[in-house]
């Protein structure tokens, strides 16, 4: 059977009309899906963004949470320093209270002491003559007491013997000699109100009687101290350097190392004081004085090169 030419023709006509119609539609579709895709990454973009934002922020808070947390530790280490300082302050204060008790006690016990060698000085008498007449007293006159010559005796003899006698001398009663706490109290008194010279005298002498006393070594770092006042500062390097030779063990080698710090640091000698700051830093890190010490050589910084 045959299909009719027009038939055929009519179909492919009719096919070839639909086939644009169809590639248009998918021309749309791709283009919408494009359009879609373009959205898509723009969102994403953005949340990209958004999310280095973020982060950023993050990273801010924590930077700030974590300077505020330092600060906060700084602050309480800061505290609790000042309240072991502070404590300390109260020991060494309790200490010099009862120390002063025992010195007061120990001059309580010179005084009496004193005031039992010393006799007691003989009231004068006076013999009053009275006049047979009136019955009141006569006022002595110079010859009143004075011996009455011996009958046939020659006055001038007398009076030339008595002149050439010398006049009775008083009697002394021997020295009562000063004690080592005495000396020290002393020097402490003269050192609190600023008699240097004889403080560090005091305080030699000290020494030299007691050397092996449990004061000997705050007398010798007093004498330091002393030099350092009046701003003799190589002296007080000596001074302070005697300390931790002689006493190596004693209760204030880490003062006497931090204050012969300070002294070199006033003679501009720089790497000596950062190493006298650091004697104590290294060997008494739980004293009081580490922590001024490191504020020290935090002043001083870095040795130069």
């Amino acid at each position: 059977m045959r299909v009719p030419f027009t038939a055929v023709a009519g179909v492919m006509l009719t096919v070839i009309l639909a086939f644009p119609a169809t590639a248009t539609a998918a021309d749309r579709e791709h283009e919408q899906l494009m359009a879609d895709i373009r959205m898509l990454q723009e969102h994403a973009l953005r949340l990209h963004l958004m999310m280095n934002a973020l982060d950023t922020r993050m990273d801010e808070l924590v930077a700030g949470q974590e300077a505020i947390g330092d600060a906060m530790r700084r602050a309480f280490a800061d505290q609790q320093l000042t309240a072991e300082n502070i404590a300390t302050v109260i020991r060494v204060v309790r200490e010099k209270v009862d120390e002063s008790n025992v010195r007061i006690s120990s001059l309580s016990q010179e005084i009496e002491a004193l005031r039992e060698a010393i006799p007691p000085m003989p009231m004068p008498t006076t013999i009053l003559s009275v006049d047979p007449e009136t019955g009141l007293p006569i006022a002595p006159t110079a010859g009143a007491n004075a011996p009455q010559p011996v009958a046939g005796a020659d006055p001038n003899a007398d009076s030339a013997e008595t002149d050439a006698q010398p006049p009775p001398v008083a009697a002394v009663s021997p020295g009562v000699a000063m004690s080592p706490q005495r000396l020290y109290d002393t020097a402490w008194a003269d050192y609190t109100n600023g008699q240097w010279a004889l403080a560090v005298q005091g305080f030699e002498a000290y020494i030299e009687t007691v050397p092996q006393s449990d004061f000997a070594d705050d007398a010798a770092f007093y004498i330091g101290q002393t030099y350092f006042a009046e701003s003799r500062f190589e002296e007080a390097v000596d001074a302070f350097e005697q300390v931790l030779l002689n006493y190596p063990d004693g209760d204030v080698v880490p003062d006497a190392s931090y204050k012969r710090g300070l002294a070199l640091e006033r003679l501009d000698d720089p790497d000596r004081a950062r190493q006298a700051f650091e004697l104590v830093v290294v060997n008494y890190p739980e004293h009081y004085m580490a922590a001024m010490a490191q504020q020290a050589l935090d002043r001083l910084g870095q040795p130069q090169p």
